[in-house]
């Protein structure tokens, strides 16, 4: 009897099946949560590589020049592959909640700075710097931190698009308008490089999304850990450069940027419950507002600034502030729901005693 080899299984493509994947399911599910965990723990190398800066500037004061605008476009470019043409839609289903947010990000964040600058009387670099982060649209970041609080994650995501899609032009004007009085800012310039930091990138990872499906699918696990990386790498490179300044006007311009986070989040909650949202909508807008693409901030400082090395300063101390202060904040409102829902929670002695019978 002639044995038959059996035919080979082909995919709905018509394409050879290449068979079982060599990694087992539970290995898969197992380096995406150490990548989760690695992802989630942003605050922690941000501060532990600021650290290391102050000491050894040589290990970061590396990733500068062209290393920052291209870094923050592998950034944008990774958020740009997470958007599909649906999300647009998430503005029209939600169009209240989105304009509050968006006012909130753009009216607080840029007048909190300035009068923050003004307040503890900064030197110019370092107002300019606080005054540009200000004015930056909300990060990526805030997206984790609200799944943290338990807040509106798909609200969180449209307002995190629709802010950094209008940084293009509302940031420069902003900068433009406030750090004006400290020294001459070239508006149209910065217009243009928030176009080709932000918006190309972010346009060309929506093309990919929809065009190249297999390739994302296999890119978009590693995409939030390799944004945390460049992060930190800026951010250090950054502290690395301006070291002696930090050490000589630490505590004056630690203040401003915990000031500048601490009162987004808190002044964007109550714009949000001044304007009637709800409790779950007003904390994702408190998120939204209280953190700021620093990266971002910091490119342009650097592009836009170089007269002022230490204009980029306030930024790379933002993307520890706003991280470290977002995710104690996320931990109370995710204890407070907890806490409510087992107080709320009858208790078991209670609910046996409802289902005895009368006669007993």
């Amino acid at each position: 009897m002639r044995l038959r080899r059996p035919a080979s299984r082909r995919t709905a493509e018509g394409l050879p099946d290449p068979g079982p994947a060599p990694c087992s399911p539970l290995a898969t599910i197992s380096m995406r949560r150490w990548v989760s965990l690695l992802t989630n723990l942003f605050p922690v190398w941000v501060l532990l590589a600021g650290a290391v800066a102050l000491v050894r500037p040589a290990w970061f004061t590396w990733f500068s020049g062209p290393w920052i605008p291209w870094g923050l476009g592998i950034i944008m470019l990774g958020m740009g592959l997470t958007l599909r043409v649906e999300d647009f839609r998430g503005v029209l289903r939600m169009p209240w909640a989105v304009a509050v947010g968006f006012a909130g990000q753009y009216l607080i964040m840029p007048l909190l700075g300035w009068t923050l600058a003004r307040a503890l009387q900064l030197e110019t670099p370092l107002a300019v710097g606080l005054i540009l982060v200000s004015c930056c649209p909300g990060g990526t970041a805030s997206n984790v931190v609200t799944f943290l609080a338990g807040a509106n994650v798909p609200l969180s995501v449209v307002m995190t698009m629709c802010s950094t899609f209008a940084a293009v032009g509302m940031t420069p004007v902003l900068t433009a308008w406030l750090a004006g009085h400290y020294v001459p800012v070239d508006a149209w310039g910065l217009f243009r490089s928030t176009l080709v930091i932000v918006l190309m990138p972010l346009l060309a990872g929506l093309a990919l999304h929809h065009g190249a499906p297999r390739l994302v699918q296999a890119v978009l696990p590693a995409a939030p850990l390799v944004s945390v990386a460049v992060i930190t790498l800026i951010c250090a490179s950054i502290i690395g450069g301006s070291a002696e300044v930090l050490l000589g006007s630490g505590l004056r311009l630690l203040a401003a940027v915990a000031l500048l986070h601490a009162g987004g989040f808190a002044l964007g909650y109550g714009f949000a419950r001044l304007w009637r949202l709800g409790v779950r909508d007003a904390r994702t807008v408190s998120i939204e507002v209280g953190m700021q693409n620093s990266g971002l901030g910091a490119a342009l400082a650097r592009e836009h600034f170089a007269t002022l090395p230490a204009a980029a300063l306030p930024c790379a101390l933002s993307a520890t502030m706003h991280s470290v202060i977002g995710s104690l904040l996320a931990g109370y409102w995710r204890w407070r729901a907890f806490a409510s829902a087992q107080t709320a929670r009858p208790h078991p002695e209670a609910l046996r005693a409802s289902k005895r019978p009368e006669s007993e």
